[in-house]
């Protein structure tokens, strides 16, 4: 029985190790989904934990669909807030503003609050979305506190990289902007100039 256990557990680990091998160790190794592709169809959850089909939101109104790290991060934080400060001109143009992390909904929430937004917010603790569009890499041993705290244990070994798509009604990307320094993002003027281009 012991040695049963023992080769299950063995056999865990070396599917979790295998699994994050799969990322990329770097942000500047990952492999984003391009202009003129779609984004996948995944359910996410929103700050009240209910499941949210991401298509359905997509398919309703073009989209500024934002990646960012977590609630933690005081740069996602600044992010997020710009974004609200620039939402009424995006909303004139006809966009909605979507917000992906791999945060919990309950910790969504906290963000949500504390930085006043009144755009979505939706949780990808466990990175389905994140991996499938190709933004997510291993996260450094010294985020992976934050990264398990943030998304209440769900992940302790994925980041995405900060990313901003340009979404049509087709779930298709018109635009992206990913940078792997997490220090900087996109500007306002950049984002909205890239908005009108695309009305």
């Amino acid at each position: 029985m012991k040695n049963i256990l023992f080769t299950l557990s063995l056999l865990l680990f070396s599917i979790i190790t295998s699994a994050q091998g799969d990322l990329p160790k770097l942000p500047t190794e990952i492999s984003p989904l391009l202009v003129g592709e779609r984004i996948p169809n995944l359910t996410l959850k929103s700050i009240d934990n209910i499941d949210v089909n991401l298509s359905e939101l997509l398919t309703k109104k073009r989209t500024i669909l934002v990646f960012y790290r977590g609630g933690w991060c005081p740069y996602c934080n600044l992010h997020l807030a710009a974004l609200g400060q620039a939402e009424k001109e995006l909303l004139d143009l006809g966009y909605q503003i979507i917000a992906v992390s791999p945060d919990a909904p309950k910790n969504l929430k906290i963000t949500d609050e504390k930085e006043k937004l009144n755009y979505l917010l939706l949780s990808d603790s466990d990175g389905a979305l994140a991996k499938a569009v190709g933004i997510a890499f291993q996260a450094p041993d010294g985020y992976k506190q934050y990264v398990s705290n943030g998304s209440n244990g769900i992940n302790n070994s994925f980041l995405p990289v900060p990313t901003v798509f340009i979404v049509n009604t087709n779930t298709e990307i018109q635009f992206e902007h990913i940078t792997p320094d997490f220090k900087h993002r996109i500007s306002n003027d950049l984002l909205i100039a890239a908005a009108k281009a695309l009305k």
